[in-house]
């Protein structure tokens, strides 16, 4: 590439990069006339900004030259703590043979897990559709994506144990959000997260169990993290307190065994030293003063009228389109007929200003046709979804025709 006439020499890691299609898709989004479903964002209720306020003003009053300062780079000590107190109460992680690192998001986890245990060439079996900005963590480390597919129960667990009986390179990890998967809201069944960690047992492989959405559930409790069921260590699992707290103080974590955790940290201090301290401790101080568990019950009920009012409304006006029904996370996931193209659909909606999120842009193949499309509805108003999902409607009326 030339810019100045300079030939600019990239990497080839980040060379054959393109642009996250959902970041594309929200630039789109800044005009406020747009209608956006392509977001994965919390809605502005869920920031619970009083107390955030009040701690920060006390920090700064009292801690500033700790709250400013450097951080060592496993995490603040006491969120560390409070975090492995947390998931072991409630969801039963943690053994004496795991440590915990402090990440700057959920998706820092992932890149320095795919950073740890990836070789160039190596291969990531992954769920496809999946997240996309794991699998371009994936893509810059020169990771090889086998994608299979994704069952209404979860990963498709008998192509994973093809894949690994064919031996035909080494698999660094096996990658799943086993719980409220994005983009389809599916969620593995316990079943199939019995024998995914079996299999992983059998041909020596790690799972990296990403669980962003888990605490986002608004039916029936989903199956324990892969993570519960493990022993010996197979499972690295990545969390968020980006969906539950607020996506902007960037503060997730990774669970596993200490080996591991101690060459996280190495990656982590060539990468950004520490994970920001001052937000660190203003949430430690949210979890020591307030009720984090009832903040999310709140979160869960206005995100569950939210979640049913826009499958109301996809019943009424996405005639022709097959819709899930998740039972926790952010997302809806629309399957047109055979054959149509989830791209083409989220074109037509954008010119009438709703914008969506294409089912190729998760592809562990980009080039290949979806007839998939995410719709989220954290975000967006009753009155928007409303008004939205009747010009999506249109838009597959106008698709279907054609």
């Amino acid at each position: 590439m030339e810019k100045n006439g300079i030939p600019y020499q990239f990497a080839d890691r980040i060379g054959s990069l393109a642009p996250s299609a959902i970041r594309e898709i929200l630039k789109v989004t800044q005009d406020p006339t747009v209608i956006s479903f392509a977001a994965g964002n919390p809605a502005a209720f869920a920031f619970p900004v009083e107390q955030i306020r009040e701690i920060s003003a006390k920090l700064l009053e009292t801690s500033a030259e700790q709250a400013l300062q450097y951080g060592v780079s496993e995490g603040y000590g006491p969120l560390r703590e409070q975090t492995k107190e947390r998931i072991k109460r409630k969801f039963g992680l943690g053994t004496e043979k795991d440590e915990l690192i402090i990440t700057s998001g959920g998706q820092q986890a992932l890149e320095l897990t795919a950073k740890v245990l990836g070789n160039e060439g190596d291969a990531v079996i992954c769920e496809n559709p999946s997240f996309v900005g794991a699998l371009n963590a994936f893509r810059s480390y020169g990771l090889k994506l086998l994608g299979v597919p994704v069952e209404e129960d979860g990963m498709d667990v008998s192509a994973v144990e093809k894949i690994l009986a064919e031996g035909r390179r080494r698999i660094a990890f096996i990658y799943t959000i086993p719980t409220y998967q994005n983009p389809t809201g599916r969620t593995m069944s316990l079943a199939k997260r019995k024998r995914l960690l079996e299999l992983a047992e059998k041909y020596d492989v790690v799972i990296l169990e990403d669980s962003p959405y888990v605490e986002l559930s608004y039916d029936e409790t989903p199956p324990p993290p892969i993570k519960a069921l493990d022993t010996d260590g197979r499972v690295v699992y990545a969390g968020s307190y980006s969906k539950v707290f607020s996506p902007g103080i960037r503060v997730g974590f990774a669970l596993a065994a200490k080996p591991v955790i101690s060459k996280l940290v190495v990656a982590k201090q060539v990468s950004d030293v520490h994970t920001n301290l001052f937000f660190s401790m203003v949430l430690s101080q949210y979890l020591e003063k307030y009720d984090l568990d009832g903040h999310i019950a709140f979160v869960c009920r206005e995100y569950k009228k939210k979640r049913d009012f826009m499958l109301s409304r996809a019943e009424k006006y996405l005639a022709g389109v097959s819709v899930s029904k998740p039972g926790g996370g952010l997302f809806l996931w629309g399957e047109l007929p055979e054959g149509f193209d989830g791209f083409e659909l989220c074109r037509i909606a954008s010119e009438k200003k709703v914008a969506a999120v294409p089912g190729s842009a998760f592809l562990t193949d980009e080039t290949k046709i979806s007839n998939g499309f995410r719709l989220n509805f954290s975000l967006p108003t009753e009155e928007q979804i409303e008004k939205g999902m009747a010009i999506l409607g249109q838009a597959v009326e106008t698709l279907l025709r054609k």
